[in-house]
């Protein structure tokens, strides 16, 4: 293979098929992961091999719906001590992380760790992305599920929350 994107595409889709993660490829030299989380349940993930490099996004939160100015300078400061994807946002304000890699370092141990910081960064992130730009949803959500008697279990990271000053 001397066509360096083919033989990129090819260590991708290798490392994937290797791995018990949820993928397809929905174009050629494109992949779609799904990486399983514990606080955010589910990142999808895109590879896309170019003619120089792999780039990855993964979406992480739609536009905080409140306290915008506070999520996004936490981004920011997040991305200092970033080691691999950095945060970035869409013309709408939706939270993605996004990042690079020349095909001339593409290995699958570089699939692993690049899959392996976007899903740390997303999953270690998304609490406080929420508590910061959705506080006041998370709240009306709890209401909601205690007066109809839904669970609340998925939102008990969120419990401090409910702790109000009024």
């Amino acid at each position: 293979m001397s066509d360096p994107t083919a033989a990129a595409a090819a260590v991708v889709r290798g490392y994937l098929t290797d791995s018990e993660l949820d993928w397809s490829e929905s174009a050629p030299n494109s992949f779609v992961v799904t990486l399983p989380g514990v606080r955010k349940q589910a990142t999808t993930c895109s590879l896309v091999v170019g003619g120089h490099t792999v780039s990855v996004n993964a979406f992480v939160a739609r536009r905080p719906e409140e306290n915008q100015e506070a999520v996004y300078h936490w981004l920011l400061r997040r991305n200092l001590r970033s080691h691999g994807p950095a945060f970035a946002l869409d013309p709408l304000g939706d939270i993605y992380l996004a990042g690079k890699v020349p095909l001339a370092e593409l290995s699958a141990a570089t699939v692993d760790r690049l899959l392996g910081a976007v899903l740390e960064t997303a999953d270690e992130s998304f609490n406080t992305i929420l508590e910061l730009g959705f506080a006041g949803a998370i709240r009306r959500e709890w209401d909601w599920r205690l007066k109809r008697g839904e669970p609340t279990t998925n939102l008990a990271a969120f419990a401090h929350l409910l702790e109000r000053t009024d």
